[in-house]
């Protein structure tokens, strides 16, 4: 049996799932790095409210995961342990809201065996016949939550790339198991695309579903899809008021974001010239100014949710 066989179970009796399928397209998202917002994970579970979705391939989480780095979660009941929620890294077949087929891959980025993981996701491409990738992602940036959320995409293909960059030039970034993965289905001959959306600095370690449905709208171009998103648009319009709630009434915050849109609104204005949102002579402001006031935020809102609607 060949390695990738042994890192991905894929279920041979996958019913009338993929019966009707054409130019099926996978949909990739694995949390822990590209998640700032915890954005591509709030797309994938809006992905999967669309239906019950069967699964047809499992991985060896066992053989990827280190669970000392990233301990999953389990109770203390009184005097026991109990609900252990294991890591899960599997492909589910789902349609869209069109009725269209899809599969979705979605769990712990791996945290070693790329390359073996890698194969192993070539072994799903070609089983199922998928005929695009889509990966979705996002990272933490110097920009404001009061300015449309940018997007970078990106593609093994030049032809399949959707929209401008709003990069020039180079730049060496930290490796990601999904950039990985496109570079060898690349190398493969299997087209691959993704989509990074920008997240405020300051909001990137609590729920901002604003970019996922930026990051789904742009999933509906590259993968042909088509999804509601009326849910996840109410849920980012919940938190855009709590942010401007917040602010409205922390001045001082509100003065470092005034002060970063002038920035952006700089960098954009000069973009013409090919500047870019990491070159420029004037201070950025960090987002340990803005950050130390948004724990209280944060803290607020956890405070809200533990305590009921009503606190």
């Amino acid at each position: 049996m060949s390695e990738p066989s042994r890192l991905v179970h894929i279920v041979d009796d996958s019913g009338d799932a993929l019966d009707d399928a054409s130019e099926l397209t996978l949909v990739v998202v694995l949390s822990g790095f590209l998640d700032a917002g915890k954005s591509a994970e709030l797309a994938a579970q809006h992905l999967e409210s669309l239906g019950e979705g069967r699964v047809v391939a499992t991985f060896d989480v066992d053989s990827l995961h280190d669970y000392r780095a990233r301990r999953p979660p389990v109770s203390f009941v009184r005097d026991h342990y109990a609900d252990y929620e294991a890591p899960r890294l599997v492909v589910r077949a789902l349609r869209d809201t069109g009725g269209t087929p899809f599969l979705l891959l979605r769990g712990p980025e791996p945290d070693i065996r790329w390359e073996a993981f890698a194969r192993a996701v070539r072994e799903v491409v070609e089983r199922f016949d998928v005929r695009r990738v889509v990966s979705l992602g996002s990272v933490p940036m110097a920009v404001p939550h009061t300015r449309p959320i940018a997007i970078t995409p990106h593609a093994n293909q030049p032809e399949l790339v959707t929209g401008p960059s709003p990069w020039s030039g180079e730049l060496r970034v930290p490796a990601s198991a999904q950039a990985l993965l496109e570079i060898r289905l690349g190398e493969w001959g299997h087209p691959a695309m993704g989509f990074v959306a920008h997240i405020p600095h300051y909001l990137a370690q609590m729920e901002y579903p604003q970019a996922a449905v930026v990051l789904l709208e742009q999933l509906e171009i590259g993968g042909r899809l088509t999804i509601d998103l009326s849910e996840v648009r109410a849920a980012g319009e919940i938190t855009e008021a709590e942010i401007a709630t917040y602010l409205e009434s922390h001045d001082d915050v509100g003065a470092v974001v005034h002060g970063l849109e002038q920035q952006y609104d700089a960098f954009r204005e000069a973009e013409s010239n090919g500047s870019s949102l990491l070159a420029q002579d004037e201070p950025m402001p960090t987002g340990e100014e803005i950050g130390r006031q948004f724990e209280q935020f944060l803290a607020g809102l956890d405070d809200r949710d533990d305590d009921g609607p009503e606190s």
